[in-house]
């Protein structure tokens, strides 16, 4: 399957580096030793099978890329074949893929392609419940960076293919002035620190990359604003805090929304017309999608 490279996707597919570190992994922690099992059943390799990855729940796929190079890095002659695409609603019992090939190679490869497509598609299915809920209003939902180490790219696809927005990737992405950086920038310059670090960054950093400010109180989103931020986090507040913190931004910088927002929750923050909203829910303890592999 070739990638879809825009505003909504990332460049991934097969040939991506990063899928293929996280595949080689995940195959190690099953094969480092091999299969006694089924090297120890030599007539296994004789066999000639076909097997149909099943959901057994409705979900939004995401996976099938990664399913298939976990089948082509056990067996070159495994034929994987994706009858969905990332991306894709399926209803329980639909049959998003089948591999064809010597039964033995299939058995190799089965559950590290069911894990991936189980957690790649239980975040797919979150995000869209989450996108779904703010339906209509223009508020964008994205991902964060509390993700499974190892798995982001991955995760942050699967968000894409629930119809989620892209954040930044890692640190080197955007600047973000976090609490953090604020609070030991603070101890230097008391009352300055937003005004005098958005300073010091725009002129270090390239014309094109942008400077997110995260503000705690309105103050906070006063200097930010003032200061020149291209995008201001209002973090932790109410959906009554975010209407105040809007009437100070007036459209001056993207007013992004997170922290402690959850689905019963987050029409209410979009209904106060910030831009986008960010949460970790939608990557975090997700639960993971039921699919199964069945034989033919």
């Amino acid at each position: 399957m070739k990638p879809v490279i825009g505003l909504n996707r990332l460049p991934l597919d097969a040939d991506s580096l990063a899928i293929q570190g996280a595949v080689h992994t995940a195959l190690l922690e099953d094969l480092a030793q091999g299969d006694v099992t089924t090297d120890s059943l030599p007539q296994l390799a004789l066999l000639q099978r076909q097997a149909l990855f099943r959901v057994r729940q409705d979900c939004v796929v995401s996976g099938l890329t990664v399913a298939g190079l976990v089948c082509q890095m056990v067996d070159p002659t495994l034929v994987f074949t994706p009858t969905l695409q990332d991306g894709d609603f399926a209803k329980a019992g639909t049959v998003i893929a089948q591999v064809q090939g010597a039964m033995a190679s299939i058995l190799k490869a089965e559950r590290t392609a069911l894990n991936f497509l189980q957690l790649l598609s239980g975040v797919a299915s979150e995000t869209r419940r989450y996108v779904q809920a703010v339906s209509g209003t223009g508020t964008r939902i994205t991902h964060t960076r509390k993700t499974t180490p190892g798995l982001r790219l991955l995760e942050q696809q699967a968000v894409l293919h629930g119809g989620g927005t892209p954040h930044r990737f890692n640190l080197g992405s955007c600047v973000m002035l976090k609490d953090n950086h604020l609070q030991a920038l603070g101890e230097v310059n008391p009352g300055e620190a937003i005004t005098l670090a958005v300073r010091t960054l725009r002129a270090k950093i390239s014309h094109t990359t942008r400077i997110e400010v995260e503000a705690d109180t309105l103050e906070q989103v006063r200097q930010a604003v003032e200061a020149g931020a291209d995008i201001i986090l209002l973090d932790n507040m109410s959906p009554d805090t975010i209407r105040q913190a809007l009437g100070i931004i007036q459209k001056r910088a993207i007013a992004e929304a997170s922290g402690g927002i959850s689905l019963d929750t987050i029409r209410a923050y979009a209904e106060t017309g910030v831009d986008v909203i960010s949460t970790s829910k939608i990557t975090l303890g997700v639960p993971a999608i039921d699919v199964g592999l069945d034989l033919e």
